[in-house]
């Protein structure tokens, strides 16, 4: 059975690869993906901000007292001195690709411009073979226009496209007046690949304290239906690739979203609550599902219930809103 599948520039030995997730926060994580049959790894992002929170908090611990003791200033070095940066990441891509064999795709996730194409350039030189843009990015001003929402992600892609030679894919919300127009245009601007979709993980209060408290919760197979309706309308009509998440617990799952068209199908809440063992029960479950249906190879059914090729495209869009309420019976 052939699972091979292209992403990114990348020759691949199935569609299954890991997201980014606390999973690939050590070298042993990374080793044991690959061990399961994860045909590459999205590392665990980089977060600008919390780069300038810890230079932020070294700088203020160094120079405590100095003002008391002029001659202390000549002692105390700069914060550029210290690992205060990404040196942890890039080192841990570098220790990854000596670990594994295996494509690295790094996730980074900028707060401005100039961070995007510092830490690109930077991630491009510690060895990675691609990098994954984590576009997340809530407007709250009402006098800012969709418009110029539009214009900042795609200007970021245009800069990191500009400062590295590796390919660059962009994983984003839904959450645009028109996607599939956005997704023409990111592909426009050089983007080797699409991630459906970014999750944002809604706040929560704490009535007790009256604080406002993250709440994570991990996706359920319902989380699916979304990617795979986009995937399914953007399938030949852009020329990147297409890369599915969330959702995507079993090998139906993944076999749903590469017959809409996804190129490779990501994993993280399966394998965060079943481990990474999940990888290859995955699989098997998509092999043994091809052979009993009879296909051969992973390129014969990509795309092939997407809404280029479905009898009925309507069914991706407003008809099947209407189908769904008026078949639905109430008990």
């Amino acid at each position: 059975m052939n699972l091979a599948t292209t992403y990114l520039g990348l020759k691949l030995r199935s569609p299954l690869v890991p997201s980014a997730s606390p999973l690939s926060e050590r070298v042993d994580g990374v080793r044991q993906m690959e061990d399961a049959g994860a045909a590459a790894v999205v590392l665990y992002s980089l977060f600008e901000e919390q780069i300038r929170y810890d230079r932020y908090e070294m700088h203020w611990v160094l120079n405590q007292g100095t003002e008391s003791f002029p001659e202390a200033l000549s002692y105390f070095h700069e914060p550029e001195t210290f690992h205060a940066g990404p040196d942890a990441y890039l080192r841990h891509i570098a220790r990854c690709k000596e670990a594994v064999g295996i494509p690295i795709i790094a996730s980074l996730n900028g707060s401005t411009l100039s961070g995007w194409t510092q830490f690109a350039r930077q991630i491009e030189q510690a060895g990675a073979d691609a990098i994954e843009l984590n576009l997340y990015h809530i407007p709250t001003d009402p006098k800012q226009s969709s418009l110029s929402v539009e214009e900042h992600y795609l200007g970021v892609l245009k800069a990191v496209r500009e400062c590295v030679s590796i390919p660059v894919s962009v994983k984003v919300s839904p959450f645009f007046t028109n996607f599939a127009y956005m997704a023409r245009r990111f592909d426009e601007c050089g983007a080797a690949g699409l991630v459906l979709f970014n999750r944002f993980y809604q706040p929560d209060i704490e009535l007790e304290t009256l604080e406002v408290a993250p709440n994570l919760l991990l996706s359920t197979p319902m989380a699916m239906r979304l990617p795979l309706r986009w995937i399914a309308i953007l399938y030949g009509r852009i020329g990147c690739n297409l890369a599915a998440t969330s959702g995507i617990h079993r090998g139906t799952d993944a076999l749903k979203m590469l017959m809409a068209g996804a190129d490779v199908t990501m994993l993280c809440s399966a394998l965060l609550r079943r481990g990474v063992g999940q990888i290859r029960v995955i699989e098997e479950e998509m092999k043994e599902w091809m052979k009993e249906h009879e296909y051969e190879s992973v390129e014969q059914l990509k795309g092939s219930v997407s809404q280029k090729n479905c009898p009925d495209p309507g069914e991706f869009e407003r008809a099947q809103y209407m189908r769904a309420l008026t078949s639905f019976k109430a008990p």
